[in-house]
């Protein structure tokens, strides 16, 4: 298992940029790439999965758990004397799924080899408080293995013609 705290992720609106080319002759092509900016949160995620004891990335299928931590503004007071604990909504904060998708790009290669092998993902968001982060627990899932003994049943002929098509 691997835990590591993480900076308060870039929205997934500035992970993907796209450019226009247009050539002198023809249609114009769209190209896509991944902007400076998640580059840039990638490489800081790396570092600190690096400073965490991650030396390389867990093998097969994994579980990820993440509490996405809004950072609170300055005004928190007033707003808890306004609204009671009603307060932490009106706190600008990205969506969960928005925060899954630059999690599992940041991490991929890093933390798990790809994400074709994230079986399982639990997301919660926290209660605000004096600093926005992104706190990410990674989990080996163990694949298991048929019982000793156990005969998978043959597939019946009168449901199975393998000449019909």
């Amino acid at each position: 298992m691997l835990t590591v705290t993480l900076p308060y992720p870039i929205s997934a609106n500035r992970y993907w940029r796209s450019r226009v080319i247009k050539p002198h002759a023809g249609q114009a092509i769209v190209s896509t790439y991944v902007s400076p900016e998640a580059k840039a949160y990638k490489e800081q995620v790396g570092w600190l999965c690096r400073a965490a004891g991650i030396r390389s990335p867990l093998p097969g299928r994994i579980a990820i758990a993440y509490t996405l931590y809004p950072k609170r503004p300055q005004d928190w007071r007033m707003r808890q004397r306004k609204l009671g604990d009603a307060w932490q909504d009106t706190v600008q904060c990205i969506d969960l799924d928005n925060a899954q998708k630059v999690l599992l790009d940041a991490l991929k290669g890093i933390a798990f080899e790809d994400d074709v092998w994230v079986r399982r993902i639990t997301a919660e968001r926290a209660e605000p408080d004096g600093e926005g982060r992104l706190v990410v627990t990674v989990t080996p899932i163990a694949t298991e293995a048929p019982q000793a003994g156990f005969d998978f049943p043959a597939p019946r002929a009168e449901l199975f013609d393998p000449l019909e098509v």
